[in-house]
């Protein structure tokens, strides 16, 4: 079998840094495919939705994050065979999707007083309340299946790690402060040793 592609942004961060977490988790040596703005132009009429990030193997192109890693999950015993559990983990990688489906909005807007109070309600309303239902999945812990990692806990350590970086305008990097075993959780993950190499590669900030 070839070597699987993932094709993303030159970015280590959100959806295709998800992708890349899941292979380095599970072993698998794939080519790093990273393309600029106008590489993606050229590229987008040819992918099957005209997103990245995609997963190539063996001549076959897969889009939707979600869906590649549950690929790659099966594969590599990172996803739960059982079938209520494979759910669950479903539901909470869905759950990291719609926080940055509500964050989205206010990423376009311009700087200014819209935006502030956009982010301010998004900081004290919705982000601890996402906050504080992931605190009733995560479990016993560390991790969302207990003490092996998963495709859950890539999902969730990707967006705390976003969140609580002070990288966003008005989102105070204490917003899931209140959430101690999603802190756990992320903190355990970074230092999962294949996770550790990886970031410390890319000398970025867990």
């Amino acid at each position: 079998m070839s070597k699987p592609i993932v094709t993303y942004f030159d970015f280590p961060g959100s959806r295709g840094e998800e992708i890349r977490m899941a292979l380095v988790l599970a072993g698998v040596e794939f080519e790093d495919n990273r393309v600029n703005r106008e590489a993606f132009r050229a590229l987008k009429p040819s992918l099957p939705f005209g997103a990245m990030p995609t997963f190539e193997v063996n001549g076959q192109v897969l889009s939707q994050t979600n869906a590649i890693m549950r690929l790659i999950g099966r594969k590599h015993g990172l996803y739960p065979a059982d079938a209520f559990e494979a759910a669950r983990v479903d539901a909470l990688m869905d759950a990291a999707e719609d926080v940055r489906h509500r964050l989205t909005p206010s990423m376009r807007m311009a700087d200014g007083p819209e935006k502030s109070a956009a982010r301010k309600q998004l900081a004290e309303d919705y982000l601890p309340q996402w906050g504080a239902f992931m605190e009733k999945q995560i479990g016993e812990g560390p991790f969302v299946e207990g003490a092996k990692p998963g495709l859950a806990d890539i999902k969730l350590y990707m967006i705390n790690r976003w969140l609580s970086g002070n990288v966003l305008e008005h989102i105070p990097g204490t917003v899931f402060d209140s959430c101690p075993k999603l802190k756990l959780l992320s903190e355990a993950f970074g230092e999962v040793p294949e996770i550790a190499a990886w970031n410390a590669k890319l000398i970025f900030p867990q």
